[in-house]
């Protein structure tokens, strides 16, 4: 008989924010029955889903007999400390530190500007055409990235992952934004250090199998 799976996970197949917490999943061998909202259709901003989240933004992961756990950097600090085997932090304050701060560059300052929601009010309200949107995100994409990488080619702290040869928080917040580039067909030259690190996390059977297009809704071909 099949166990129950461990939570339920709502989520929409190319979100940065949902893939950062399939990937955890994955890694801590733990299992989500998933419900796409469709963020296409507008169902993030339906009754039922704001009752789960009233931001209207995806993930949102629930342990039975829990409230619901949002904010994709909240759930994988969360996931780390309930199940922390293996680790997404490093054992010492500054290593723990350094994580969070180049996640945050990534989940926190890139991520946020690159959303459907703002994109959808460049398009709709600010008059961007196309090409004007394509632009913003090639900028901010490559701002980010530009920035990581610098730290990364820099630090001594860096390994064969971010931050030494264990995967931590901040390579999965890494993978999500390339991840989402793919989705886009958006490439950004001048990263080796980042294109080496994403290349080691995808060889990885957790980050394969959280490959937006190899979820759910996701087009095919």
């Amino acid at each position: 008989m099949t166990a129950p799976p461990d939570f339920e996970l709502y989520g929409f197949w190319r979100t940065s924010a949902t893939y950062r917490v399939r990937v955890a999943l994955n890694l801590k061998g733990l299992a989500a029955h998933e419900r796409v909202i469709d963020l296409d259709k507008g169902e993030q901003r339906g009754d039922a889903f704001l009752k789960i989240n009233p931001l209207g933004a995806i993930p949102a992961l629930i342990e039975p007999g829990h409230l619901p756990l949002t904010q994709s950097l909240a759930i994988l600090e969360f996931l780390d400390e309930t199940h922390p085997t293996p680790p997404l932090l490093p054992s010492d304050p500054h290593g723990r530190a350094r994580v969070r701060s180049i996640a945050a560059m990534l989940a926190a300052d890139t991520h946020p500007l690159i959303t459907p929601r703002v994109r959808k009010y460049l398009a709709i309200t600010a008059g961007f055409d196309d090409a004007a949107v394509r632009a913003w995100l090639v900028h901010w994409f490559t701002t980010g990235l530009a920035a990581v990488e610098k730290r990364l080619a820099s630090e001594p702290a860096t390994g064969r992952f971010c931050h030494g040869d264990d995967v931590t928080i901040a390579d999965i917040c890494l993978l999500s934004i390339t991840a989402t580039m793919k989705v886009l067909k958006i490439e950004i030259a001048g990263i080796p250090t980042i294109d080496r690190i994403v290349a080691a996390c995808e060889a990885m059977e957790a980050f394969a199998k959280a490959d937006p297009l190899k979820q759910i809704g996701a087009p095919k071909g």
